[in-house]
C-alpha cells in the first residue's frame, strides 16, 4: 500500500509542476502575442508614413519638372496627359 501511495505522490507531483510549467508558459504567449500585436500596429504606422512620403516625394519632383527642371519633362508631360485623360473621363460621365 505505500508503494502504491508513494506512486500517486509522485504523480501528483508531476502533474502540479506541468500545471505550473503550463500557466508560466499561457503567461508568456500572451506576452508574445501582445507584443506582436504592438509590433503590428507599429509596422502599419510605418507603412502609412511610407506612403505619405512617396506621394509627397512624386508631388515634388512633378513640381520640380514643371519649374523647368529638363531631366523629368518627359515624366512631366505624361503625368499632365494623364491627369486630361482623368478630367475627359469624369466629364463624360457627368455628360451621361
Amino acid at each position: 500500500m505505500s508503494e502504491l501511495v508513494k506512486i500517486v505522490d509522485s504523480l501528483e507531483n508531476r502533474v502540479s509542476k506541468l500545471l505550473h510549467k503550463l500557466e508560466v508558459l499561457q503567461q508568456a504567449n500572451g506576452k508574445l502575442e501582445s507584443e506582436l500585436e504592438s509590433i503590428k500596429v507599429n509596422q502599419e504606422t510605418a507603412q502609412q508614413n511610407i506612403a505619405e512620403w512617396e506621394e509627397k516625394y512624386n508631388s515634388l519632383k512633378l513640381a520640380s519638372s514643371m519649374l523647368g527642371g529638363s531631366t523629368n519633362k518627359t515624366e512631366a508631360k505624361l503625368k499632365i496627359n494623364t491627369l486630361i485623360r482623368e478630367l475627359d473621363h469624369c466629364i463624360a460621365q457627368l455628360s451621361e
